[in-house]
């Protein structure tokens, strides 16, 4: 008998043991923290967001198995391009795979060495929280055109900049003109 699974309430023990497989696509309006990330705001809520799901339960010597899933999101937003300022499309993209464990101690121990992420094995995650956090992470963080569609002006200063030192007057000059000379007494 196959179980349905259902992606908001994704049980990843079970998923993981049926070698199971989701997909889907969902309007980027459903994910609220991406959609704030896209210049065009509610305009982006109909941009299509497709994801790939599939659990795999991998058996280990000695001990018992455990639950892996691999995740595969895509979508476009539009950002601000950083050189030109102006609107640029940006394809992103997220393949991660995730291995959970039954504690945070074993998580936090075995993150640092391991290439894959790792989780606390919880009896349901919402797999739609977790598809979003992978696509705000893969945004990148500069954002720019290849080509910009306007010429960049590159400079640091304008012509008329006058980037010589004004002259300091010496603060003791004024303490000097105060002195007391002692001869004129």
């Amino acid at each position: 008998m196959t179980k349905e699974f259902s992606v908001n309430r994704l049980e990843i023990k079970a998923f993981a043991h049926q070698n199971a497989a989701l997909e889907g696509e969902l309007p980027l309006g459903q994910l609220a923290r991406l959609l704030a990330e896209d210049q065009r705001g509610e305009a982006a809520a109909a941009e299509p967001v497709r994801w790939v799901l599939d659990g795999e339960w991998v058996e280990s010597t000695g001990g018992p198995g455990q639950a892996w899933l691999h995740l595969h999101a895509e979508t476009q937003v539009q950002l601000q391009c950083q050189r030109c300022m102006r609107p640029v499309d940006v394809a992103v993209e997220s393949s991660r795979s995730f291995r959970f464990v039954k504690d945070e101690a074993t998580a936090a121990a075995l993150d640092d060495e391991s290439e894959e992420d790792v989780l606390v094995l919880a009896p349901q995650i919402d797999a739609l929280e977790l598809i979003e956090d992978e696509l705000l992470m893969a945004l990148p963080m500069v954002p720019m055109h290849d080509v910009c569609p306007v010429d960049v002006k590159l400079e640091s200063a304008t012509q008329d900049f006058d980037d010589r030192p004004a002259e300091k007057a010496n603060p003791f000059a004024a303490l000097a003109s105060l002195r007391i000379d002692k001869n004129q007494s």
